[in-house]
């Protein structure tokens, strides 16, 4: 059975013709994220927006291109509370396979030649594919992968990304090779003309990597073993550190602190609500619950928010 490396076989099992994005499978039948929690997460990419646009004196048409956008639910909520924009507001989805997507929203297979406004990459950096390695004997090898999960060991490798951000230093040890998102981060971030790009994911930072890489499938609703064979997501965490040094200046807080500095705060309603008002009541405590969801930093409040201005100053905690 051939093992090829891992960046052809993870390719090829999400965006090849019989993979996972390319036959239109959506996130949401196979993972929870932040978009599907409810309209929350769309209103701080809002107020995020408006940020932008003050900090571009009101442009005549302001951009809100959303990347790796999935199923389109961020790009169709803020295009639904975008009405403060007027008509200056173009929302575009970037996807493989188009979403359902509501009058009004673009969408395109390719990236944008330039932006002005906000580009959102959420869990979009974590799908890119990159060289899956592991400390053997000493030596750094590339692990090989066959279409059932198999996985075997090939030749040694020698990597300066991973000598400065990931050093191997026992056996055992595995790293995701970060230098290809790197690129495609500092590649989204030179589209922006003027205004911000904003990577959302999970990640991790050296001194505290995890010992056995973080590659994973996602398949209905479970976390599975990352078979390439086109049936589940396939994913990995991203080194952030080293995708926000490949950008110049940025800003990096986690989804939590995000969500507070833009007023997204989980407040309860009122315990007399409940007798004067149910209904309002029960919305109140609803959306509390969808935004304890959000900043629960054992779940999606662990995502980290990188963003990174262009030609304005931009801030997430400084409004």
């Amino acid at each position: 059975m051939a093992h090829p490396d891992w960046p052809r076989a993870w390719r090829a099992a999400l965006y090849g013709p019989l993979g996972f994005f390319a036959r239109g499978s959506r996130p949401a039948d196979h993972f929870r994220t932040s978009p599907l929690v409810g309209p929350e997460l769309a209103e701080a990419v809002v107020e995020l927006l408006d940020r932008v646009d003050v900090a571009l004196d009101r442009p005549n048409r302001l951009d809100l291109v959303d990347v790796g956008a999935g199923g389109g639910e961020l790009a169709a909520q803020v295009f639904a509370l975008g009405k403060r924009f007027g008509g200056r507001l173009r929302v575009r989805a970037v996807e493989l396979v188009r979403p359902p997507l509501p009058a009004g929203v673009d969408w395109s297979a390719e990236l944008p030649d330039q932006v002005t406004g906000l580009v959102i990459a959420h869990e979009w950096l974590d799908s890119l594919p990159c060289r899956v390695v592991q400390r053997h004997e000493g030596r750094i090898r590339e692990v090989h992968v066959a279409s059932d999960g198999t996985e075997s060991l090939g030749a040694e490798v020698s990597s300066p990304w991973l000598d400065q951000w990931w050093p191997l230093s026992v056996d055992g040890q595995r790293a995701e090779i970060g230098d290809p998102r790197d690129a495609a981060w500092a590649d989204l971030v030179a589209r922006v003309a003027a205004g911000a790009a904003l990577a959302v994911d999970y990640g991790h930072f050296a001194g505290a990597r995890p010992f056995a890489g973080s590659l994973t499938g996602y398949r209905a609703g479970r976390q599975v073993p990352p078979a390439p064979d086109g049936s589940c997501d396939i994913t990995a965490h991203v080194a952030f550190d080293a995708v926000a040094a490949a950008a110049g200046p940025c800003e990096l807080v986690t989804q939590r602190e995000a969500l507070a500095a833009l007023g997204i705060a989980e407040e309860a309603p009122a315990a007399g609500l409940a007798a004067q008002d149910p209904l309002g009541w029960l919305a109140g405590a609803s959306r509390a619950g969808r935004i304890a969801e959000l900043r629960d930093p054992a779940g999606l409040g662990g995502f980290h928010w990188l963003l990174c201005p262009r030609s304005a100053p931009i801030s997430l905690v400084r409004a």
